[in-house]
């Protein structure tokens, strides 16, 4: 819980600035631009596709006419006529001309009149009209405009051509927006005797770029299908009922979906060469080649059952138009893309806000959640990468299932999640990780602390019960030593001692807990756990005193003394934790195990000896260390007698066979044997057993044979 309410505040937040922004047109053009690529990702052609066929007069048709027929633009309209011959022998299904013969021909009324005889013998044959932009009133141009259709050839009152659903009022807001503002229709001798006229003229996108396209416009309330719709009605035998509903058309049994504007969204197949497409020259020169007995260019049965559309590709001609896959696509490919769609896999749809807007927010708080839920920098880095693909897929699997879903709102809302989780985080957590590290940096190793800052559930501050090994050291006779030194001198010397023992103390994963002149404090098992707490702890100190060894005849010409470090080890339970004031604290130890290892550091001097262990700490260190056994000693402040051994080093690096005899001495001096002293004092090189011949002999002389407990009386 304690996360999930910042995740749903950041995210939920992040989702109401994005629809914000999405509300005020702010992301609008981003996401126009990102549909191109969408379309790249996820276009692909329909098992319609290959029965939309195209033919272009492109530049390489116009250098043909005019290199090997001396003809000029505008071309004689009689040489369409091939063009629509050659496709009436292919047994194509429709023929549509996207080229608008509003003027009568400049060679002559012959020459309109040989096309128009040329479009009658032609299967299925659509021409093109011009129909201007409504002025939003539903009033359309006027039943003069559609008398200049009836004049044509062609009346939008004919009833093959009915529309039901314009008398509904709930389409009305429809009808108002398909209103045609006007009509500019081809001469009468160019217009077809059969098939039908359909609109051409569409409008972009508000950046030029045609994604939509209006199937249906009214003209004086009277349907005028597009030159696609058309074609897709013509070929399938004028048995296509329309009908217009609230948000979209009926053509058959297919539903087209309408926005606000009348306009269908296009699912493109790909760019506009995914239709198979044919150069006019090529055509006209198959028709005369074939009429000649010779053989065509283009087989004629390439087109056999197919829908052909007849447009413009040479730049000159001014009929290119910016789609999402190409700056400047043929006008026709806009209509192929709308017979497509009808004849396969359908348009797209705007997904509705009521989907769009739970996602997006579900989005933004996971993004939230996973950025709250990281402990390191690295974490964010990682859910930023893993996050950001998401807006784009929902995008491309959006396409593929036939929605546009809007990827940059999806893509705002995730951002702004993110940064606002990150921005959380770096207020709270990461002002907690700065306080640990900046508690913890001077006395625990850099990785201890990663771990800690990693997880901060490890450390529980104000101080908690455990058991702990705790090392205290100090340097013998440092008093005097320090007394002989000028401060710089001194200073030097302690930077350099502490140095070396503290980099061991941390590698070996302790905790420094502080320094008191030349002695050092520090234990192992918080604030992490280290289960082999005890072993860890006799390496370091048995490292610390190679360390020192080997730096003792560099210090001795330093300070005209050779430096010497006791150290006292002992495990127990302590309470451990930050403790002090509010404004100043140390993370430091507090119990009887602690002042027992200080004692231990202590009674080094009375047995000559090193480093000093508790029998707890050599049990807890098991067979990884060495020792000998030092019997027990009774220390200042405690009645019970503690058993007591030197570290001898690892196992794999101590020779305990050296000990023998001593181990031998001390056995008879517990058994109360007198032969103790004696064999004690064999061993006159092991500072431990002249000690113990010292007071076996003590022991004697008052009486009592020693039994091996040394009571101490200082510290």
């Amino acid at each position: 819980m304690g996360r999930l309410r910042p995740a749903l505040l950041i995210g939920l937040g992040a989702a109401a600035l994005a629809a914000a922004l999405w509300s005020a047109g702010v992301l609008g053009a981003w996401e126009r631009a990102a549909w191109s690529w969408r379309v790249r990702a996820a276009a692909a052609p329909s098992a319609a596709t290959p029965t939309v066929k195209l033919i272009l007069l492109d530049q390489a048709s116009l250098d043909w006419g005019s290199r090997e027929n001396g003809w000029s633009w505008p071309w004689p309209r009689e040489v369409y006529a091939p063009i629509l011959d050659f496709c009436a022998r292919g047994g194509a299904r429709t023929v549509a001309f996207d080229v608008l013969f509003t003027e009568p021909s400049v060679y002559g009324v012959e020459d309109d009149a040989a096309l128009g005889a040329a479009m009658a013998r032609a299967p299925g044959f659509v021409g093109a009209i011009f129909l201007a932009q409504g002025d939003g009133t539903g009033t359309g141009g006027g039943a003069d405009q559609a008398g200049k259709v009836d004049q044509a050839g062609w009346g939008p009152g004919d009833a093959d051509w009915a529309c039901a659903g314009l008398d509904d009022p709930a389409t009305a807001p429809l009808r108002r927006a398909l209103a045609a503002g006007g009509a500019t229709v081809p001469v009468a001798e160019a217009a077809p005797v059969s098939g039908t006229l359909a609109n051409v003229a569409d409008t972009p996108d508000p950046d030029g770029v045609y994604r939509r396209a209006r199937p249906l416009r009214l003209l004086d309330g009277r349907p005028v299908p597009s030159l696609g719709l058309a074609a897709y009605l013509l070929g399938e035998g004028r048995g296509a009922a329309l009908k217009l509903e609230p948000g979209r058309l009926l053509v058959g049994e297919r539903a087209v979906p309408l926005d606000a504007d009348g306009r269908a969204l296009l699912r493109f197949a790909g760019p506009a060469d995914v239709h198979e497409t044919f150069s006019a020259a090529a055509i006209i020169q198959s028709e005369l080649r074939l009429l000649e007995g010779g053989e065509p260019v283009v087989d004629p049965e390439s087109l056999r059952g197919c829908d052909v559309l007849f447009g413009f590709s040479a730049p000159g001609l001014l009929d290119l138009r910016p789609m999402p896959l190409s700056r400047v696509a043929p006008g026709v490919a806009l209509h192929a893309a709308v017979l497509d769609d009808l004849r396969g896999d359908g348009f797209l749809r705007d997904a509705p806000a009521a989907a769009v807007w739970p996602a997006i927010a579900l989005l933004a708080v996971g993004a939230a959640a996973l950025v709250l839920a990281g402990r390191k920098a690295w974490h964010g880095l990682l859910v930023i990468a893993a996050t950001s693909p998401l807006p784009p897929l929902l995008g491309v699997g959006g396409y593929a299932l036939g929605w546009w879903f809007p990827v940059v709102p999806a893509g705002v809302a995730a951002a702004g999640a993110l940064a606002g989780g990150l921005v959380w985080n770096y207020a709270t957590e990461g002002r907690q990780r700065r306080f640990l590290k900046q508690a913890f940096r001077h006395y625990l190793s850099p990785h201890v602390v990663e771990r800690l800052i990693a997880d901060p559930g490890q450390l529980r501050l104000g101080g908690e019960r455990r058991e702990l090994t705790i090392m205290f050291s100090d340097l013998a006779g440092f008093t005097s030593i320090s007394e002989a030194l000028d401060p710089v001198a001194l200073t030097e010397l302690l930077n350099d001692f502490l140095t070396d023992m503290t980099d061991i103390v941390l590698e070996e994963g302790g905790t420094l807990d502080k320094y008191e002149g030349d002695a050092i404090i520090a234990f192992w098992n918080a604030p992490l756990e280290v289960p082999d707490h005890a072993a860890r702890a006799c390496h370091a100190a048995w490292r610390c005193q190679q360390r020192l060894a080997a730096r003792r005849e560099e210090f001795r010409a330093r300070t005209g003394h050779a430096l010497h470090m006791r150290v006292g080890l002992h495990t127990g339970p302590v309470v451990v934790g930050n403790m002090g004031s509010r404004q100043r604290f140390n993370y430091t130890v507090l119990g009887d195990a602690a002042n027992l290892a200080s004692r231990l550091e202590g009674a080094n001097k009375a047995f000559g000896t090193a480093t000093m262990i508790s029998g707890v700490t050599r049990a807890a260190a098991g067979a990884t260390i060495a020792v000998r056994d030092l019997g027990a000693v009774r220390v200042v402040g405690r009645r019970e007698p503690v058993a007591v051994f030197e570290l001898l080093g690892p196992a794999t690096a101590a020779d305990v066979h050296a000990f023998d005899g001593y181990h031998a001495a001390l056995a008879l001096c517990r058994a109360g044997d007198a032969a103790a002293a004696a064999a004690f004092a064999a061993l006159p090189d092991d500072p431990v057993a002249r000690q113990y011949a010292e007071r076996c002999r003590e022991s004697a002389a008052g009486g009592e044979p020693f039994d091996g407990v040394w009571n101490l009386t200082s510290k």
